[in-house]
């Protein structure tokens, strides 16, 4: 009888689940995404423009988040608007914030960006808390890439479009066969006439 052993971890299991809800329950819990975005003003210059959106998944206010960005090396990227870092006075429950800023570099090569730092205050601790950003994924700056294909504009469309447009011209297709009469219909009507 394996049920009777299986039925006391099930609920050793449930009640640890249910104690680590209830003690997260009531505190902030900061989640933090970080997007790069690349782009070419000029040849030889490539600017990286870096958005971190944060949100409060908690139950709780997050007090003086702050929030810093120290990834990007200064040898090879320069700020060109915004700063690295952020502090948010409070970030309520549910509540979001996001940061932006924009690096431009003239050195070329493989780049890999470590997390944001996030630091906030909770109203019933007093050390700082501390969270992640997302990762980047490796950004290959100032790379040689592939032209943009000719027809990738239409394939883009038909992919998203296509069905739609093809149903369209059948419900088409089909109200004209409807409402148009047939030819062989009048024939017979003006025989029947004479």
């Amino acid at each position: 009888m394996a049920t009777p052993r299986r039925s006391p971890l099930l609920l050793l299991f449930l009640v640890g689940l249910a104690a680590t809800a209830a003690a997260v329950g009531d505190a902030p819990f900061v989640v933090a995404h970080k997007k790069v975005a690349l782009s070419r003003p000029g040849p030889g210059v490539e600017r990286v423009a870096v958005t971190l959106d944060l949100y409060n998944q908690g139950a709780a206010t997050a007090y003086d988040v702050s929030l810093n960005d120290d990834s990007w090396p200064q040898e090879a990227f320069e700020i060109v608007s915004g700063s690295t870092s952020k502090i948010v006075e409070k970030l309520d429950p549910g509540a979001t914030a996001s940061h932006n800023f924009v690096l431009e570099t003239k050195v070329q090569g493989r780049f890999q960006g470590s997390p944001a730092v996030i630091k906030y205050r909770v109203a019933t601790k007093a050390a700082l808390q501390e969270a992640y950003s997302t990762p980047t994924l490796p950004l290959d700056i100032l790379a040689e890439r592939p032209p943009q294909k000719k027809f990738q504009l239409a394939k883009r469309l038909a992919g998203k479009y296509g069905q739609l447009v093809s149903v369209v011209s059948f419900v088409g297709v089909f109200v004209y066969l409807v409402a148009s009469p047939s030819k062989s219909s009048a024939a017979k009507g003006s025989k029947k006439r004479r």
